[in-house]
């Protein structure tokens, strides 16, 4: 029998994690993000969470964008947020914003785990950069799952995530729970409801490369403090979802 080790997790981290799910019913509970850098050095303005940002950065390099794509929405604060819907609001009208423009602290852009990305060809739209399905975009588009990135809201998922197709917003959710995502065509939505099945001791395995797979289950958080039990071989990452509860996520090798 493999040896277990315990933690135990308090329930405020159940909103922090890069599997958070914050939309117009669950609002980003944690306040400003911390671990802030720049994603391109030439755009200091535009920020992401250091991981994600690294982890795009590859993304670009494998694709060898060289500029092709620019950065053009980052991280936001609520107060940036605010000024942005009140603005969308007075230029563009109630439809426009409610479509386009998160309401402040129900904005993925508030976790510093969200990019807008436009092809870099000329004056570029803030609110809605073209970020089209053929070129360098399309290449993007299609790497991007195997880093941990996600097309957040794709065309035909709006009645669930609440927001209009937008074909230039990223997420980072970290890999394998991306590229799962991306091959059973599922929204964030659809996805934290469906990690649910996954608990106890009937696991998500998802087979990754070298003999290396992933053991991926949903643990409901106590009121209190949350007790997880894990197998010592193995690492292991814990996300919150920012509604009820823990995903876990085990990697292991087939001979652990």
């Amino acid at each position: 029998m493999r040896a277990r080790t315990g933690i135990k997790l308090e329930h405020e981290q159940i909103y922090r994690g890069n599997l958070i799910l914050v939309n117009a019913s669950f609002p980003l509970k944690e306040g400003a993000a911390k671990d802030l850098v720049p994603v391109d050095p030439s755009i200091p303005d535009v920020l992401m969470k250091h991981d994600a940002a690294d982890v795009l950065q590859l993304v670009l390099e494998k694709i060898s964008a060289d500029g092709d794509i620019v950065p053009v929405s980052g991280y936001r604060s609520s107060e940036e947020q605010t000024e942005l819907y009140r603005e969308s609001l007075r230029l563009n009208g109630k439809e426009f914003t409610e479509k386009y423009v998160a309401l402040p602290d129900h904005s993925e852009h508030q976790t510093g785990l969200a990019i807008d990305l436009g092809l870099n060809c000329g004056e570029i739209d803030f609110i809605r950069p073209n970020f089209p399905y053929e070129g360098i975009c399309e290449k993007f588009r299609r790497e991007a799952p195997n880093y941990g990135f996600i097309e957040r809201y794709k065309k035909g998922k709006e009645k669930i995530t609440g927001i209009a197709h937008e074909p230039w917003h990223f997420r980072y959710v970290g890999y394998p729970h991306s590229n799962i995502m991306e091959d059973v065509d599922l929204s964030l939505e659809e996805y934290i409801d469906f990690l649910k099945n996954y608990r106890d001791d009937r696991h998500l395995i998802y087979d990754g490369a070298d003999g290396v797979y992933m053991e991926i289950f949903y643990v409901p958080a106590a009121e209190d403090e949350t007790p997880i039990s894990l197998q010592q071989a193995g690492v292991y990452q814990i996300s919150g979802n920012n509604m009820d509860g823990f995903i876990v996520t085990v990697w292991r090798r087939e001979n652990d």
